[in-house]
């Protein structure tokens, strides 16, 4: 829920080619393969750039590239860091992530893969470099480390996701939880999103904090006892995202029940 928001970082570089004399040698400015498999960790999609070697999509690995292309025009004369990028980052590859992985906007919000996005390296970048490419990883913003990949993950969400692929958690509350597979042992599971388009439109400005917690709350209570089956007493958390995640393009919020099934 980049999580996605959680995820708007990085990006690839081609390595340097070798020069002559004390000449500096050239960057290599040419665009990365679509399909292309890697061995990500978390501290790769901190970063802007990543120049990871592919490796064969038979082997292990948790990062396979699902889309890439050229960035717009407009961003031709901006800074490598221009806050924009991101923002244009979190529309593009979080619409491509969805019809990758087949998945709607809130199951993907749900699912233990996330997205990071790359874009040149800053001297390839001054060299004239204008690329992006978007990764599915095999986690989110929590994770210690990432989990190995299918071969492909294309199709990974569709129908009746396996609970390998979607996200609980396991800790006394849902926050500051460790994220886990619901596969594995946990205490929460996150049942349903809840749209807050109705507080603001794509182009709003953040409505505040809270004004979108109490939203989110008043939603996920209702939400979970319905997925529950209305029980007399049940438990339920919610994560909601602030104004940085807002302003690049999120505009949904997590409901989770307490439960070990």
């Amino acid at each position: 829920m980049r999580l996605a928001v959680l995820a708007l970082a990085a990006v690839l570089l081609g390595g340097t080619l070798g020069g002559c004399g004390d000449d500096p040698a050239p960057a290599d400015t040419s665009a990365p393969d679509l399909g292309a498999c890697r061995v990500l960790a978390p501290a790769d999609v901190e970063k802007p750039s990543n120049d990871s070697a592919a490796v064969d999509c038979s082997d292990d690995h948790t990062a396979e590239t699902y889309a890439v292309g050229q960035l717009p025009g407009s961003f031709d004369d901006v800074d490598y860091d221009d806050e924009e990028l991101g923002a244009w980052a979190y529309e593009t590859c979080s619409k491509a992530f969805q019809d990758f992985l087949g998945a709607d906007e809130s199951l993907v919000m749900r699912t233990v893969v996330s997205w990071a996005w790359f874009r040149p390296s800053k001297e390839a970048w001054d060299a004239g470099a204008r690329w992006y490419r978007c990764d599915v990883v095999g986690g989110g913003e929590q994770s210690k480390e990432y989990v190995d990949l299918p071969t492909s993950a294309k199709g990974l969400l569709l129908g009746r996701p396996t609970d390998d692929w979607m996200v609980c958690a396991d800790g006394p509350t849902v926050s500051g939880s460790v994220k886990v597979p619901c596969s594995e042992p946990h205490q929460w599971r996150a049942v349903t999103t809840i749209s807050l388009v109705s507080l603001g439109d794509k182009d709003a400005d953040y409505p505040g904090d809270r004004l979108v917690e109490v939203t989110t709350r008043d939603f996920c209570s209702k939400s979970v006892g319905a997925w529950l089956n209305y029980p007399v007493d049940y438990d339920y958390g919610y994560t909601w995202f602030h104004q940085a995640e807002w302003e690049a393009g999120n505009r949904r919020s997590v409901c989770w029940a307490r439960t070990d099934q």
